[in-house]
C-alpha cells in the first residue's frame, strides 16, 4: 500500500519555531512531537534509533534541508514531524550549509519499502526550490502544515 504523506503527518507534529538550537536538541524535539501519535510507542527507543542512523551519516541532504529518520521496533505506523529551527542550524549537511527545515520520519522496523517510499516522496516534494522557500519562511506551524498539505494534495 503506497504511503500518503498526509496520512503520516498530523498538524500537531509541526512546530514553528522549534525550541532547540542544536542538531541534537532539534532531532529530540521532533521525536517528542511524535509522542502524541498513536503509532509511536517508546520515544526514547525512537530517539536512539534515529541517532544511530544519524551517527552513520548526516541526514542534512543539502539546500537547507535535513531528513533525520529511523526504522524502529517501537513504531507501529509511519509518522512524520516537521519543524523550523529558530535560526539556520549547523547539521553537518553534505553541502556544508546550515539547515533551515527538519523533517523527521519514523517507520516500523519491518516496513523498509514504505520507509524508502516515504523518504523518496519527501525528497521529491522538497526538491522544488519554490516549495522549499515557502516552507523555510513559514510564519507558524499552521502555515507550514498547509504548505505541505497543499503540495502533497496535488
Amino acid at each position: 500500500m503506497p504511503v500518503q504523506l498526509l496520512d503520516i503527518l498530523r498538524p500537531d507534529a509541526v512546530k514553528v519555531p522549534l525550541e532547540g538550537t542544536s542538531k541534537r536538541a532539534v532531532i529530540d524535539e521532533l521525536c517528542d512531537l511524535l509522542a502524541c501519535h498513536d503509532g509511536v510507542g517508546s520515544i526514547d527507543q525512537l530517539k536512539q534509533t534515529v541517532w544511530e542512523r544519524e551517527d552513520q551519516r548526516s541526514t542534512g541532504i543539502g539546500e537547507g534541508l535535513a531528513i533525520p529518520h529511523g526504522k524502529c521496533k517501537s513504531v507501529n505506523q509511519p509518522a512524520m514531524a516537521i519543524g523550523l529551527p529558530p535560526e539556520p542550524l549547523e547539521f553537518d549537511a553534505i553541502d556544508g550549509k546550515p539547515v533551515e527545515l527538519v523533517i523527521l520520519l519514523a517507520s516500523p522496523a519491518d516496513r523498509i519499502a514504505e520507509h524508502i517510499q516515504a523518504l523518496g516522496k519527501i525528497s521529491r516534494l522538497m526538491s522544488d526550490p519554490a516549495i522549499r522557500e515557502q516552507a523555510y519562511h513559514a510564519s507558524d506551524a499552521e502555515t507550514l502544515y498547509r504548505i505541505f498539505a497543499d503540495q502533497v494534495g496535488k
